[in-house]
């Protein structure tokens, strides 16, 4: 590939065009707000002027419900050999442009499995899709040049091809990224009108469930609204589960033992089979889920405090394997949570407490 046309420069279209002009192609940039082109382009995404002719690939990094138009658009214009969208939403798209009357040959649906909670050119990083899924979904239909320019446009932003079916992308990505994202709002919708002594204590485990909460609520809407019935599919499993749960929790108040032990046996089913699932979820590098054990460090919030832990932790020969970091309210100092092998959490306690940090048990 020696160039592309990246039409839409948001998050998802200028990392993509970054990605592909740090490897040398040609990108030119297009999106019907002309200042963020221009954005992506002073970026180092590529250029904003038009390509003289049919570019390799056109990359259409638009929202679901305009992935067909756009599509279409530049199909008839001829503005490239083979074409792509990276829309997160994918059997729709394709019976749009099926029944559009439309050469699907030259075309793929495609979906990175990546993104932040912040959208817009200046949230692009030309390292946003390394190592992440992304998804291909081509028909009989589609040419074989097209899905190489497909496969080396994944291999050029260093992400992990995964082909599948267009109608099973859409059921997998409401389970493990839609459904997701409505629970979490939901969950920090409850704060909205919460007391300030309750929000005071936020810890650990409330970021962690509401933080793609703070997405932008306009570009879900379009989301949900180009797959609502498979993840309204999802969410009739999850509100079953929940009036469930709140049934045995009501029943852990009754005066009758017997309704009490009902009650701790629905709460206990529905944590176990959390757990099941949660294990289910790949671990590093896509392999499968290991144990790790934490090493929780007390911090000063002054700045290299991180980089001092990581330097100490190479020294005692430790592999860091994830980290996390939690806030004391009101003070400035934070727990490090620090995951390695459970072989090697007493050496990274024992080295790290030689060289002068707090480890709490």
């Amino acid at each position: 590939m020696r160039t592309a046309l990246v039409i839409g420069t948001g998050l998802i279209g200028t990392s993509a065009a970054l990605a592909l002009a740090g490897r040398g192609v040609t990108v030119h940039l297009r999106d019907h707000d002309t200042t963020r082109a221009r954005t992506a382009a002073a970026l180092g995404a590529g250029t904003d002027e038009a390509p003289e002719g049919p570019v390799d690939l056109a990359l259409i990094a638009v929202p679901p419900t305009h992935v067909a138009g756009t599509l279409a658009e530049a199909m008839r214009a001829g503005a490239a050999h083979g074409y792509l969208d990276v829309a997160s939403v994918k059997g729709g798209p394709q019976r749009e442009l099926a029944a559009l009357g439309l050469d699907l040959s030259s075309y793929i649906g495609t979906h990175p499995m990546a993104g932040k909670e912040r959208s817009g050119p200046l949230a692009a990083t030309a390292d946003l899709f390394e190592g992440r899924p992304w998804v291909l979904t081509p028909t009989s239909d589609t040419d074989t040049e097209v899905l190489n320019l497909a496969l080396e446009l994944v291999a050029l932003c260093r992400a992990v091809p995964v082909v599948m079916d267009a109608d099973a992308h859409d059921r997998a990505v409401a389970l493990v990224s839609h459904t997701p994202q409505l629970l979490s709002s939901m969950v920090a919708a409850r704060l909205e009108g919460a007391d300030d002594t309750a929000v005071r204590l936020c810890g650990q485990g409330i970021r962690d469930v509401t933080r793609i909460a703070a997405s932008e609520p306009a570009m879900w809407v379009e989301i949900l609204s180009a797959n609502a019935g498979p993840v309204a599919d999802v969410l009739a499993g999850v509100a079953a589960d929940l009036e469930a749960t709140v049934e045995s929790l009501r029943a852990l108040q009754s005066a009758d033992a017997a309704k009490r032990d009902g009650g701790t046996a629905g709460v206990a089913d529905v944590l176990r089979r959390g757990n099941a699932g949660r294990s289910r979820i790949p671990g590093k590098h896509g392999a499968a889920p290991a144990a790790y054990e934490v090493v929780a460090v007390l911090v000063s919030d002054q700045p290299g405090e991180l980089a001092r832990i990581f330097a100490d932790a190479g020294r005692a020969g430790v592999n860091v394997e994830d980290v996390r970091i939690e806030h004391a309210t009101g003070q400035q100092a934070g727990l490090v949570q620090v995951m390695v092998d459970p072989a090697a959490a007493p050496v990274l306690a024992a080295a790290l407490r030689e060289r002068g940090w707090s480890i709490r048990q």
